[in-house]
């Protein structure tokens, strides 16, 4: 139950404000998980009105940063290491390694984009280490969340981010190690990751990270609606150098979005290539 009513009018311009603010859209079934949500975050906040939350939120200096806390409660942090492992042995194999090997010394660079707590970002290189090729390749990951970007730079984690139904490529556990009822990510692999806080809907901000030859946005698309996934997908595609790859999620298609990206199958993972 909500510590904090939400009528259909303080729900609809949060929902507005949120959606402006991190692309997220939630539609009127959401309505009591996305109360909920802003209740908990407003009452440690001091505030028992969701208006005048919404006010403060908008109006005030101090908005934006509040704002930041909210989004921590807002993002979905749920992954694991070696998520649909399938896609990212494909992109490593097909993809980056023909790249360092042409690459005639410079590293192709790597895009982790909205990775949560890190598990994704950090699979990815532990698939590069495995293969020698850790230092010949260039790793960045972001989030919108700060929290979740400090549990990724720490790079421990509880059981639930080791699934019994995910392969885990034996050679990983050179770069793990269990502690406890923890999981910690090795320092050579922690290294190897840089971590940005990126908003996908900055593309100003996107810019800023440089021109990248393999983009992974994952499970991300499914909570935008399709204009605002077009706006993100257009600013990836402009980070991509020519005939650089974008992989969405398993059960994410960019078909219906028109984008100017080229679906092709690489070792049973469909991606997109930037054509020209």
């Amino acid at each position: 139950m909500n510590r904090l009513p939400v009528s259909p009018q303080v729900f609809a311009i949060l929902n507005a404000l949120i959606e402006e603010k991190l692309g997220m859209h939630y539609g009127p079934l959401d309505k009591d998980l996305l109360g909920d949500k802003i209740a908990q975050r407003a009452t440690e906040a001091g505030f028992d009105s969701l208006l005048d939350y919404y006010y403060y939120l908008r109006y005030d200096p101090a908005g934006p940063a509040e704002f930041d806390a909210l989004a921590d409660v807002l993002v979905v942090g749920e992954t694991y290491l070696f998520r649909e492992l399938d896609q990212l042995e494909a992109v490593v194999r097909d993809v980056l390694v023909p790249l360092v090997a042409a690459s005639g010394g410079r590293k192709p660079r790597v895009w982790s984009a909205a990775c949560a707590t890190g598990e994704e970002p950090y699979s990815i290189a532990m698939l590069l280490a495995e293969r020698g090729l850790l230092d010949r390749v260039e790793i960045v990951a972001s989030d919108v969340s700060a929290r979740s970007l400090a549990t990724a730079r720490a790079g421990e984690y509880g059981q639930r981010a080791l699934r019994t139904q995910v392969k885990i490529p034996p050679a990983a556990w050179n770069f793990m190690a269990r502690r406890d009822e923890r999981v910690v990510v090795s320092e050579e692999i922690r290294r190897a990751v840089d971590f940005h806080r990126i908003n996908l809907l900055d593309a100003s901000a996107i810019d800023a990270l440089g021109s990248f030859d393999v983009i992974v946005c994952r499970n991300v698309l499914i909570y935008f609606q399709d204009a605002t996934a077009r706006r993100v997908i257009d600013a990836l595609t402009r980070a991509l150098v020519p005939s650089g790859v974008l992989l969405v999620g398993v059960s994410e298609s960019l078909l219906r979005l028109g984008t100017a990206l080229r679906c092709e199958e690489r070792g049973g993972a469909f991606v997109y290539r930037k054509v020209g």
